[in-house]
């Protein structure tokens, strides 16, 4: 109930709750299609060079005096970039596929911590990337989150069938003429796109859990990709605002409350998914 009453007087509460519910919509869509093509590592690659992009931004920014560039625009250019690459590497170079992931992972994070050592003042502000503090989320930030959420759940609802058709069955999309490779792309930009909205609720640190184990636990109990995208998102938002009431009531990390709630949501959801099957086989 005190969480309630702050809710309807302070609008950094109204702001993050918002960001939450925002998130949770490219999440469940983005998240269900990663989980279903098994590529969660792809997205842990992509999510940890954002860190370069945020780093070169806010030195742009403060350094150079490009006042205009806000750190989540080198973040996004980052991410896209990342998840081109990535993706060539994993269609035309699949044996050496973990080590460059990898390479670009660390060379990523190494590029971002050097920029933010270059940078006077800002190590305190780009750690909240890290490991997310949705509390502080501005209304500009708000908004770039919103325009985010719509371009993903834009190409994720025209691309639908086809998304769905290469996570699960590569081959038999090709035989039926859909540019396999060119949808694959498609599928890492979207992600880079979910990553960046991310960023701001859970940080870089705890992001791919936020990806991953909503949509997983989603998995256990659905029987289609789309029932199993509104479950990912239901559950991702109620992680979300349960995540931001009870670091409000205890002054806990909001972004570390959010994963461990939907890692108690993903712990539920195998329970419940064994429970089923064991009856329907008994029975």
């Amino acid at each position: 109930m005190g969480f309630l009453g702050a809710l309807m007087e302070h609008g950094f509460l109204q702001r993050a709750v918002a960001t939450g519910l925002l998130a949770s919509v490219a999440c469940g869509v983005v998240g269900s299609y990663i989980v279903a093509r098994r590529i969660t590592y792809v997205a842990g690659g992509i999510a940890h060079c954002l860190l370069a992009g945020l780093g070169i931004a806010r030195y742009l920014q403060v350094v150079q005096g490009w006042g205009w560039l806000h750190p989540l625009y080198g973040a996004l250019a980052v991410a896209l970039l990342t998840a081109v690459v990535i993706g060539w590497v994993s269609l035309h170079w699949t044996e050496r596929e973990d080590t460059v992931i990898s390479a670009l992972w660390a060379v990523g994070m190494a590029t971002g911590v050097l920029f933010i050592a270059r940078t006077p003042g800002c190590s305190q502000d780009l750690m909240s990337y890290l490991f997310g503090n949705i509390l502080m989320v501005s209304p500009a930030e708000l908004w770039l989150i919103a325009l985010l959420d719509l371009v993903v759940i834009s190409l994720a609802l025209v691309w639908y069938n086809q998304l769905t058709a290469v996570c699960f069955d590569p081959q038999f999309a090709r035989l039926r003429g859909l540019r396999v490779e060119a949808l694959y792309i498609l599928l890492l930009c979207l992600t880079a796109l979910t990553v960046v909205v991310l960023v701001t609720a859970v940080g870089l640190v705890l992001v791919i859990a936020l990806l991953a184990l909503p949509a997983a636990a989603a998995g256990r109990l659905s029987r289609s990709l789309w029932q199993m995208m509104l479950g990912a998102a239901a559950l991702t938002a109620l992680c979300s605002v349960g995540g931001i009431a009870a670091s409000y009531s205890t002054d806990l990390p909001s972004g570390a409350t959010t994963i461990l709630l939907a890692a108690a949501g993903y712990l539920a959801a195998v329970a419940v998914g064994y429970i089923r099957d064991r009856y329907a086989r008994q029975h």
